[in-house]
């Protein structure tokens, strides 16, 4: 992440530059060249420390060198033209590689103000050269300022569009990556990212070999026609890693010269607008036009590889125009190519322009098995669609991008597609033959949606019609075989918590016994909406029902999703309330109708079903295995937390809680890096001042849970008053040296959990000492290190809390294809669903 130094250095530079300098390309120009200006002489600089020579600046050009430039006692006008004719000498250098002498081609110093450039070039001399990601995102920072070519017609993509389609394409360590209208290769270095987070094991390091990151680097290419753009793309590979990046000022819809050169993966966010006249392209494109965003689709998708993908950002006119060029593109990419369609909202693009754009998706291999193509709608995409692009809660890419995961799943694995999106709120699967009905070949998905959802006349069956008591009560158990309770199913998922052998239960009294794939269900009140679905030999509680489903009838998991369905346990409930014992009844269980559709059709709403909980299930594994990590520097100091923070703990009895009053913090309050209001304690505000006596804690302080849940740690961030359980601890870190944001993401990594465990002491109930915590010793990096890694966490942190949002929209789903179904689409929207997991 940005750390604030090197924005405010920015910005300084820019803000510098503005009054001479006031076109925003022209200024990351002028910065860009003055930083790798700087950074050569750094690089011989670090080359003599360590026992090297310099071989940028050497003989005739070292009174070019950037020292000699701001050595002490220059006068402005010596300084300009110095400055000013090193960098027009600069592409003669024989002793800087051609990247360099590339990057200086034509570049020269628009203004003739002294105080203006040694103002300038004193802010460039804060910066030092550090081939690390820190400063690739400076640059990226740098870039963003950009806004469009004008004329071109090219306008910088949106950072989290590009990550979009980049996650969505999934290019890998051996393919090439191509973008043939590179701007600033944005597209280029997120491929990159994506591939080396691909290739990185749990402890975040690469698990790919020195041969594999060499062939790497060479398997990314670049065109641009703008020699400035050419120059910045070069800079920004450099920056983030290339040491020889490959980007080339080349004209594709005009030269021929690289026509037979073809790439695995091509990302790219073309021109959209063509000068007066059109374009005059050579003859070897399959479509005859003179429209750019026609031809450089076009081609796109001649020059993939016969497995090749690609994601374009296109103009929405290349979806629905009529004329014959469009209609010909569309017709080449549905037969050939093309496997889905994504909708942008218009204001994607803004402040640059507020055009209508969509993405197509194209995947030669799967486009010749497939005979359908997927169109998805972003509403949203995390921004305000103004001017100022606001960030927002709503955003719809974690949906889009987790239905096209499923969408392209099924395309190759031949399996059901339908089934899979077929209620969806942003997708519909269309047939190519629809498509190409009229001739028109429109790529607009509006066109083909229809009004309504599958609907079936659907029976409605007693249970016991379908299903039997699939198990034999008995007191003779073989205590090696597995073992079920209502305490080892989660309520509402179907979910197994933990799979205990009969020995280890110590079962007594009668129990069912069973033999195969069994359908386990809670009979007790308590335990309502506890049911699973196992396949082996084992036993349950006399409080569970084994189920056996006729499979001629009824799918397993098709009944497992609807008894756990709103409707279902509406109908049980009422059996609940009117016994006199809280159970159900064989007699009453069987009696209960359910909607039975045929075979094929539970079928496929269990296909459906799955596809959303394996969206479920990654989303969760995400959250439960992320921690921060926090690659510890060896420079670091490290001082015991006892030196660094104060500590406030509370000791004897809490004060007697209340129904309302002040909040009260608990250790149960008390999650990962934050505070979970739920569940709310209260205790008097006359007992607070009595209580509260070791000392008030702050926003900024950290809360850590002295015993179990030994290690939970929060930052505090409510105002006003409230007070603090036992068990609880308050560091309060000095603010000079410690920020608590970061002391609390500290204490959430794995090493440092696994320090807090290893000292953890006690019989009956485990914790650590409070002396024994101040002893432990935590890594200091200085405050600029730690506000930079706090930022990048709560980032990442960002990212994981998306995942919630799509376990919930995913439940609603399961719970809309269920309400569907059996016609009760109305009931379903007024109630907040039922969460639902068959496949654990």
């Amino acid at each position: 992440m940005l750390d604030t130094d090197t924005k405010r250095r920015i910005d300084t530079a820019r803000d510098i530059l503005v009054g001479k300098v006031p076109d925003p390309k022209s200024q990351v120009e002028q910065i860009t060249i003055a930083l790798i200006y700087k950074f050569m002489d750094d690089m011989d600089a670090e080359s003599e420390e360590l026992g090297g020579k310099r071989k940028f600046f050497t003989k005739k050009f070292a009174r070019y060198g950037w020292a000699q430039i701001m050595r002490a006692g220059i006068g402005g006008h010596e300084m300009l033209a110095l400055y000013s004719e090193g960098i027009g000498k600069m592409p003669e250098n024989p002793g800087i590689p051609l990247l360099f002498r590339d990057i200086f081609k034509n570049a020269y110093l628009p203004y003739r103000d002294p105080e203006t450039l040694k103002a300038f070039l004193k802010i460039i001399d804060e910066f030092s050269y550090d081939h690390s990601e820190r400063l690739g995102d400076a640059f990226e920072y740098l870039l963003s300022v950009l806004g469009s070519q004008g004329d071109a017609g090219q306008f910088r993509t949106p950072r989290h569009i590009i990550d979009f389609i980049v996650s969505v394409i999934d290019p890998k360590k051996t393919e090439t990556v191509l973008d043939p209208a590179c701007g600033t290769a944005g597209f280029l270095i997120s491929s990159y990212k994506h591939i080396l987070k691909a290739n990185t094991d749990a402890k975040g390091h690469s698990k790919l070999t020195p041969d594999e990151k060499g062939r790497l680097a060479k398997n990314f290419k670049g065109y641009d026609i703008s020699p400035d753009m050419v120059r910045l793309s070069l800079v920004n590979l450099y920056l983030h890693g290339f040491t020889d990046p490959h980007i080339y000022e080349y004209d594709t819809l005009t030269s021929e010269e690289r026509w037979n050169e073809f790439a695995d993966v091509i990302l790219a966010n073309p021109p959209f607008m063509s000068p007066k006249g059109g374009i005059k392209p050579h003859k070897r494109f399959s479509i005859q036009a003179k429209r750019s965003e026609v031809l450089f689709v076009d081609y796109m998708a001649e020059h993939l590889t016969p497995t090749g993908r690609a994601g374009i950002i296109v103009p929405e006119g290349i979806i629905f125009q009529s004329q014959t060029a469009y209609k010909e593109l569309r017709k080449l990419l549905v037969e050939n190519s093309l496997v889905a369609v994504v909708s942008l909202p218009a204001g994607c693009f803004n402040p640059y322009s507020g055009v209508k754009t969509s993405i197509l998706l194209l995947d030669k291999s799967l486009a010749r098995q497939s005979d359908t193509i997927g169109f998805f709608k972003v509403e949203n995409d995390g921004f305000g669609l103004g001017a100022q692009r606001r960030a927002i809660e709503k955003n719809d890419l974690p949906q889009v991008q987790a239905e096209l995961a499923a969408y392209l799943h099924a395309l190759r694995s031949k399996s059901s597609i339908e089934s899979i999106l077929s209620i969806t709120s942003t997708a519909q699967i269309v047939p190519k033959e629809k498509i190409a009905a009229n001739g028109d070949y429109s790529l607009s998905g509006e066109r083909y949606r229809e009004g309504s959802g599958l609907r079936h006349a659907i029976p409605m069956v007693p249970l016991g019609e379908i299903c039997s008591l699939g198990g034999a009560i008995t007191t003779e158990v073989d205590l090696t075989c597995p073992y079920f309770g209502a305490d080892s199913i989660e309520s509402n998922t179907g979910k197994l918590l933990k799979t205990d052998t009969a020995k280890s239960q110590r079962v007594n009294g009668p129990v069912y016994a069973f033999d195969g794939e069994r359908l386990l269900y809670s009979k007790i009140r308590p335990y309502l909406n506890k049911l699973t679905v196992v396949d082996l030999r084992g036993y349950c509680s006399s409080d569970m029902y084994p189920l056996l489903p006729d499979p001629y009838k009824v799918n397993i998991r098709y009944l497992a999703a609807y008894m756990l369905s709103t409707a279902f346990n509406d109908r049980i409930r009422g059996y609940y309330e009117r016994a006199s014992i809280p159970k159900i009844n064989r007699s009453q269980l069987f009696e209960t109708e359910i909607p039975l559709p045929p075979l094929e059709v539970q079928k496929e709403i269990v296909a459906e079903i799955e596809g959303y909980q394996k969206v479920i299930n990654g989303a969760r594994a995400v959250l439960d295995h992320y921690r921060p990590h926090i690659p510890i520097h060896p420079d670091w100091p490290e001082m015991p937390l006892g030196e660094v923070c104060r500590f406030i703990d509370y000791r004897g009895r809490t004060p007697e809680k209340t129904a309302s009053g002040l909040p009260l913090i608990t250790a149960k309050n008390v999650r990962e890096g934050y505070i979970n209001p739920e569940p709310r304690e209260f205790i008097a505000e006359a007992d607070y001042d009595a209580w509260m006596t070791r000392g008030i804690p702050q926003v900024g302080d950290v809360l850590f849970t002295m015993e179990a849940p030994l290690g939970n740690v929060a930052e505090i961030t409510m105002k006003g008053r409230f007070a603090l359980a036992q068990r609880l601890v308050a560091l309060c870190p000095d603010r000079k040296i410690l920020i608590g944001a970061f002391l609390k993401d500290l204490l959430l990594t794995r090493t440092l959990q696994d320090k807090i465990l290893a000292h953890q002491s006690g019989t009956t109930v485990y914790g650590i000492k409070a002396s024994v915590l101040k002893e432990l010793t935590i890594p200091l990096p200085s405050l600029a290190t730690q506000q930079a890694i706090v930022a990048e966490i709560e980032a990442e942190q960002a990212l994981v809390a998306a995942n919630r949002e799509l376990i919930t929209r995913f439940e609603q789903k399961i719970q809309a294809t269920l309400a569907r179904i059996w016609g009760e689409e109305d009931k379903f929207a007024e109630s907040n669903g039922t969460k639902v997991n068959l496949t654990e």
